[in-house]
């Protein structure tokens, strides 16, 4: 198997898409989109509960404000 370069070609086909239909570079990046966040939510579950569920605390703060934001 030898790989080529066909940028021309891939771009050429997404160009006779979009002439047929307007609306389908819209389908394609929702579709994207719902992609990217079925993957993300497999990451998100690796994180496990340990993951912070909130804003951080900077170091900076005041004693006080870090220990109440223990839970």
């Amino acid at each position: 198997m030898v790989p080529t370069v066909r940028h021309a070609d891939y771009i050429g086909s997404w160009l006779e898409v979009l002439r047929d239909d307007d609306r389908a570079i819209i389908r394609a990046a929702s579709a994207a989109s719902k992609a990217a966040d079925y993957l993300l939510a497999f990451q998100a579950d690796e994180d496990g509960p340990e993951a912070p569920s909130g804003p951080a605390i900077p170091a900076s703060a005041p004693e006080s404000q870090r220990a109440a934001s223990v839970p």
